[in-house]
């Protein structure tokens, strides 16, 4: 069904199969950015050893490039924010935007359970050129709704970044809920939210909150085609670390509205989703980018490398996507 559906996932012409969507994602720097749509990819952290393996990190980038994506997040949860010390933060933003040069926005992931920590993540963000924040809700310390209220204006007020929203309550411990959104959304720097609960019910409500500078972006893969069709305007992506094009395939087909498409698209993807869940991410995306010669397979402790139990399957997720090593970067890349 796959080549049936989009036989040229894999190259770089795949971004002219929905022209009508590409003309929207363009985006500038800084307080000016423009709205965020489609197919968005939360990054992994490829390391060597103890080390940042930057150059793998840059292959990424271009990988996700050719692929489509609409824009990119450093630093996130899938990009092992927590094992990462200042100064690697700073070298992967770093490397992320010099190599993005203005093509996508670059979200860098700032998010702490401490309001000012956060303010201070976020600012070193825009210091490095950051487009925008991603800042998840406060983990572990489980702050009221109103304590969430506070703490996001704090951080949009004084980050000097726009930020989006990111609610994930199955690590975070607590639920940014559509009543307490409603009474962020006025704010001229809070420009969307990243949704994690993929129920229709939650999607439905935060989809009735959006307006013309605040957007809302699933935070699940297996749902995201379902959230868009409702009227999400695009997903943050785990999967698309490995299957950019076609991530972008099902974003384009289902904010274009064509929902035979997008779901069948999507149902190519579902065992990709699957695999994606078999261990805590970015476990598994990290053993499928080895595979593709993007980085070694290790994430850092406590996180342990995809148990050898899993590693047929992901092989035949890879071949069955037509997926295979990505070459060299392109000169215009470098």
């Amino acid at each position: 069904m796959l080549a049936a559906v989009c036989r040229r996932w894999g190259e770089n012409t795949c971004r002219v199969h929905y022209p009508q969507v590409t003309s929207r994602i363009l985006a500038t720097s800084g307080p000016a950015l423009k709205k965020l749509v489609g197919s968005i990819c939360a990054l992994a952290t490829p390391f060597r050893g103890d080390a940042l393996d930057l150059d793998a990190f840059a292959r990424l980038i271009d990988y996700q490039l050719d692929g489509g994506t609409q824009a990119l997040v450093v630093a996130g949860s899938t990009g092992e924010a927590h094992a990462l010390d200042q100064t690697e933060f700073d070298r992967l933003l770093e490397c992320a935007v010099d190599r993005v040069r203005g093509r996508v926005p670059v979200l860098a992931g700032t998010g702490t359970a401490n309001t000012r920590k956060t303010i201070a993540a976020t600012r070193r963000a825009h210091k490095l050129g950051a487009d925008a924040a991603l800042v998840v809700t406060p983990y572990y310390v489980r702050p009221t709704q109103e304590g969430l209220r506070q703490h996001f204006l704090a951080v949009a007020d004084e980050g000097g970044l726009p930020i989006v929203l990111y609610n994930v309550p199955s690590r975070t411990g607590c639920d940014l809920l559509p009543d307490t959104v409603a009474k962020l959304v006025g704010h001229e720097r809070i420009v969307g939210i990243k949704e994690a609960r993929g129920e229709s019910e939650r999607v439905a409500a935060l989809v009735a909150l959006k307006n013309a500078h605040f957007c809302i972006l699933s935070g699940d893969d297996p749902t995201c085609a379902r959230a868009m069709l409702a009227g999400a305007e695009g997903v943050i992506s785990v999967a698309a670390n490995v299957a950019p094009a076609a991530i972008r395939g099902v974003c384009d087909a289902a904010i274009a509205g064509d929902a035979p498409l997008a779901h069948a698209l999507d149902a190519s993807l579902a065992d990709l989703y699957t695999l994606t869940g078999v261990e805590p991410n970015p476990i598994p995306v990290k053993w499928c980018l080895h595979e593709l010669g993007l980085g070694a397979a290790e994430p850092r402790l406590p996180l342990l490398p995809l148990s050898t139990v899993h590693h047929a399957k992901a092989r035949g997720v890879l071949h069955a996507l037509q997926l295979s090593v990505v070459q060299a970067p392109h000169s215009s890349a470098a």
